[in-house]
């Protein structure tokens, strides 16, 4: 009995820690965007100035 609560346990450990990683890898992706869409921006009302 202690050894599948001590497997489950690693299991929603695991779980848990996994979904941080994907939330943490979901910001970086949507920075990365944002970042682009500023670049974007910034080049296309430099070339309408000239």
């Amino acid at each position: 009995m202690n050894i599948r609560i001590l497997a489950l346990s690693a299991v929603v450990l695991g779980l848990l820690s996994s979904c941080n990683t994907i939330s943490g890898i979901g910001k970086d992706i949507s920075s990365m965007g944002n970042s682009l869409d500023n670049a974007a921006t910034t080049t296309s009302r430099a070339m309408d100035q000239h």
